[in-house]
């Protein structure tokens, strides 16, 4: 699954300029959709229970795409990828009503690496794939930090290369929300660099991940700068922190790693966030956040998968535990059924949801919740 998701989500990467030569090229269509009926309890002030099918995500977000390559000679090639995001309860577009709002780029491969333009994945979303077993699902590390399974940005170039079992990657954006959509859940609006505050609504990102045939290693840093529009949102139920200033930042420290044993899969990290601000009357706020998973192949056709999520932010006096279980069923190697639950237990100025399908499930605060669903995931 991490291997087909790797795919569905870059098609990745860039470098030397070729001779001309004979080409080759193909377009393939892909996608997943994934939806089922999940319980909520405690969706509100007054404690009531919701019983919906999610808007955003199941086990994986909906999505089709085209990814298309030419074959320029020389080991060298043409790469895009262009991605949508909707929502099957709707039929509605993600990521603010973009057409493609996943993913839209194009770039070189060669001998040297792979260089893309467009909008496309920060390192971060690349060093998390491994560790985090769950992954972008709707119990998971998305429910404490939700920016992290939606890292991407307008207005940057991106470049990866692989070494054997070495991989290193960096994006640069000039302007991560181009539209004024809201490029990331908790980003806030941050179109661009203006005359006289060139980083403005920058950002940047660097990785190095190691792969090795039974474990796995990554470390990634992440830089928001501020501007018109820009926030900080650690989605605890308390008010985002404006990031008015290019001089403003929120930066994502990620360090994390995974095992392989038999049939087993074990995976763990640790997330520093610093949120740092130039304006006296807002406080600066850090948060950490940990995870550890574990995930088993009962038999060829059955995945059963744990995970634990711990989140301290004391700053804002708020902390929270997650914690999730699902089982997947595969009826074919495209099509899954599956249950998942988990349950949140929020400190006393917490308010935290345990899921992250769509909004409408925000707590009380000190109030814990408890998350069930049952779905159904397609893939082509």
């Amino acid at each position: 699954m991490k291997k087909i998701g790797f795919a569905i989500a870059s098609g990745i990467f860039v470098a030397s300029l070729p001779a001309i030569a004979s080409a080759q090229s193909s377009v393939t269509l892909y996608g997943i959709i994934d939806t089922g009926i999940e319980v909520v309890s405690h969706a509100n002030a007054q404690g009531d229970r919701i019983v919906r099918q999610p808007g955003i995500t199941g086990s994986l977000p909906s999505r089709w795409g085209l990814r298309g390559q030419e074959d320029l000679g020389n080991g060298n090639s043409v790469l895009f990828v262009l991605e949508n995001g909707f929502n099957v309860r709707g039929g509605d577009l993600g990521q603010g009503g973009r057409l493609f709002g996943r993913q839209a780029w194009v770039g070189i491969r060669g001998p040297y690496g792979t260089i893309s333009l467009g909008r496309q994945y920060t390192m971060t979303y690349f060093a998390l794939l491994d560790s985090d077993l769950i992954g972008p699902a709707i119990y998971g590390i998305g429910s404490l930090d939700a920016y992290l399974p939606n890292a991407r940005s307008d207005n940057s170039i991106a470049y990866v290369n692989r070494f054997g079992g070495l991989s290193i990657g960096a994006t640069w954006s000039f302007g991560r929300d181009s539209t004024g959509t809201g490029n990331s859940p908790g980003q806030g609006t941050c179109a661009g660099s203006v005359p006289g505050a060139f980083t403005q609504c920058r950002q940047w990102s660097a990785m190095v991940k190691y792969d090795a045939a039974h474990f796995g290693a990554a470390i990634s840093y992440e830089e928001q700068r501020g501007g018109t529009g820009a926030a900080a949102n650690f989605f605890d139920g308390i008010a985002p922190v404006p990031l008015t200033s290019s001089n403003d930042k929120d930066a994502r420290l990620l360090v994390n790693g995974y095992l392989k044993i038999a049939n087993a899969r074990i995976g763990g990290g640790w997330l520093n966030r610093k949120v740092e601000t130039i304006a006296a009357i807002t406080p600066n706020v850090h948060s950490d956040l940990f995870y550890l998973g574990a995930s088993y192949n009962v038999r060829p056709d059955v995945i059963a998968e744990a995970e634990v999520y711990r989140i301290v932010n004391a700053a804002q006096d708020a902390r929270a535990t997650l914690g999730t279980l699902r089982v997947t069923y595969l009826l074919s190697k495209r099509t899954a059924v599956y249950a998942q639950a988990a349950y949140l237990a929020n400190s006393r100025n917490a308010a935290y949801s345990v899921s992250s399908g769509g909004g409408g499930t925000t707590p009380p605060k000190g109030v814990g919740q408890t998350g069930a669903m049952v779905g159904l995931r397609q893939m082509f």
